[in-house]
């Protein structure tokens, strides 16, 4: 096989993958099962930043689960929807999102793209990933929280006025029950593409030829193949890249975990994340966790390092917030760094 075709081999499954996790979790999403998760997160007791501790943790969870993309697309509304019914600031809502979605993509195998990207060479149980990262996943969630509430303390430490909320509730329908089967797959199956983009399409079938609930042209808006397909290009031209040629091999061949994160994240914001991962992924790498740090949490420093980032700026708008690319590197670069050089201790 050619150097072309052996990227495009390592290529398709993250992307296959991501598409049935979008899949599980908009029919999830038709099930109330986020705005479930939010409505309880908006009527716990306590002030704002409590509520937006308990809000970050939901986002941490649903990104590890279902994918940041996932997260970014499902969770950005309803984190919105908590703070506006507790009057609490929006501001460290919005940004705090988009910030953990990248934080907390690290857990699982299927929670990024760049995870599976970077094991397609050498396939990695899901357990035994996890395993690995639970403590840099735990740190970079703790870490994440702590800098939004000091960023933005004065906003948060009074005690927002509770509007009447709304009652939500979600049923154990085919979407949360796929939720719990793809956890099940993505952490003991090595590469759960095929079997999880099998259950999503099963899933998104029944709503659509039995609930009759599903509108075709809002799926694949929900997919964002206007966003996906061109990366997917590009990840599979720089993926022939890195094996053609020896250079980004050599550059981390001899660095050490944070010097290999170091220079991740500077290639995700210069090429995005996703080509960034194919780049290195051709050939082998020394360090190939501390190498996912760089790659999840780097694209934190700015706006071009994930395609989580630019779906973000778009449903942030849609729901009526104005995200502001100078606030995000406000708070993004010491999110980034941070989490980046403590996480790289524990790798």
């Amino acid at each position: 096989m050619n150097l072309l075709g052996q990227s495009l081999t390592n290529t398709w499954a993250p992307f296959v993958l991501i598409t049935g996790l979008v899949f599980i979790g908009h029919v999830a999403a038709n099930e109330g099962l986020f705005a479930y998760v939010g409505a309880r997160c908006a009527q716990l007791p306590g002030g704002d930043v409590g509520l937006f501790v308990v809000t970050m943790v939901a986002v941490a969870l649903v990104t590890a689960i279902l994918n940041l993309d996932t997260a970014v697309v499902f969770m950005t509304p309803v984190a919105l929807h908590a703070a506006r019914t507790r009057s609490a600031d929006e501001t460290a809502f919005l940004y705090g999102t988009i910030l953990m979605t990248n934080s907390a993509s690290l857990l699982l195998i299927g929670s990024n793209l760049t995870n599976l990207l970077v094991f397609a060479r050498r396939p990695v149980q899901g357990i035994v990933f996890a395993r690995h990262m639970v403590l840099p996943w735990t740190l970079s969630v703790l870490i994440t929280i702590l800098v939004v509430v000091i960023w933005r303390w004065t906003s948060l430490r009074h005690k927002g006025e509770r509007d009447n909320a709304e009652e939500y509730r979600f049923s154990w329908g085919p979407g949360v029950i796929a939720v719990v089967v793809a956890i099940v797959m993505m952490l003991s199956l090595s590469n759960p593409a095929l079997p999880v983009v099998a259950l999503g399409g099963i899933v998104e079938g029944h709503e659509w030829m039995v609930k009759k609930r599903v509108d075709p042209r809002g799926v694949l808006k929900t997919a964002n193949l206007a966003i996906v397909a061109p990366l997917f290009t590009l990840a599979v031209l720089v993926g022939w890249l890195g094996r053609s040629w020896t250079g980004p091999s050599h550059l981390v061949e001899h660095a050490n975990s944070l010097m290999t994160a170091l220079i991740a994240a500077v290639s995700s914001v210069v090429i995005n994340n996703l080509p960034a991962a194919s780049l290195f992924a051709g050939r082998r790498i020394a360090h190939p966790y501390a190498l996912l740090l760089g790659l999840n949490l780097g694209p934190n420093l700015f706006m071009t390092g994930a395609m989580s980032t630019l779906l973000w700026f778009r449903i942030a708008r849609g729901n009526g917030a104005q995200p502001s690319s100078s606030q995000f590197i406000k708070i993004g670069v010491p999110v980034a760094l941070l989490t980046m050089i403590l996480a790289s201790f524990v790798i």
